[in-house]
């Protein structure tokens, strides 16, 4: 199962530069952050889905992010949490697909953490507990994939990696694309997943990384 975070940047670079970039990586499962969040975003989001070859599973407006999914993956149930609102910053949320292939389930979590760390602090653990509970629920191991506005010495990456750790915690750094100097984006996991690969994917054309958007996909294949 190959599981991708990318942060696209709401498609405000070059759109078909994200569209090569996510085919390039054939992906199971993709979390996206910063997808459309204001007038046309389903049909936006739908079609981004079409174009790569993917479906769409879930993702609400608020939060900006979705879940897609390749047609051999099964879906057997999808949530929206929306993080509890703290004043004056953005509104942010947890998207959650329960996922089969190749008899094997997972509950795959998808978020997008704020830049403030207290507000990162306290969405992480809410996160955690979500997740923890669908996966006990649902009967399957957990990933969580996102934008998580820290690096490994964070707060709120800590917590989570105490449960899930990180899953490639040798790949380089993914922000800004064009010079990347920090890794803020990774995909956490189970630690009875075994994991086959992980870190920034070198299928896609070089080129395209950066006029795609300001982050670098990270991708993890689950064996």
């Amino acid at each position: 199962m190959r599981v991708l975070t990318y942060n696209i940047r709401a498609l405000r670079d070059d759109r078909s530069a994200v569209i090569r970039v996510i085919t390039a990586c054939r992906p199971d499962l993709v979390c996206l952050q910063e997808v459309s969040r204001f007038l046309g975003w389903r049909s936006r989001r739908a079609a981004l889905a079409a174009d790569t070859g993917l479906l769409l599973a879930t993702g609400g407006r608020i939060g900006g992010l979705a879940v897609l999914y390749a047609p051999r993956v099964q879906v057997i149930a999808t949530e929206h949490y929306e993080l509890t609102r703290i004043p004056g910053l953005h509104r942010r949320a947890l998207s959650v697909v329960v996922a089969e292939a190749d008899a094997r389930r997972l509950v795959v979590g998808c978020t997008h953490l704020d830049l403030v760390p207290e507000a990162r602090r306290k969405h992480a653990e809410e996160i955690v507990t979500l997740l923890t509970e669908a996966g006990d629920a649902y009967g399957g191991k957990v990933v969580l994939a996102g934008d998580f506005n820290e690096g490994p010495d964070g707060a709120a990456w800590r917590r989570i990696a105490e449960l899930y750790p990180d899953t490639c915690p040798a790949a380089g750094p993914t922000f800004p694309s064009h010079n990347p100097s920090r890794r803020i984006d990774t995909v956490f996991a189970d630690p009875a997943l075994p994991i086959r690969s992980a870190g920034i994917p070198p299928e896609p054309d070089p080129a395209d990384l950066p006029a795609a958007t300001d982050h670098l996909p990270v991708l993890t294949e689950l064996a």
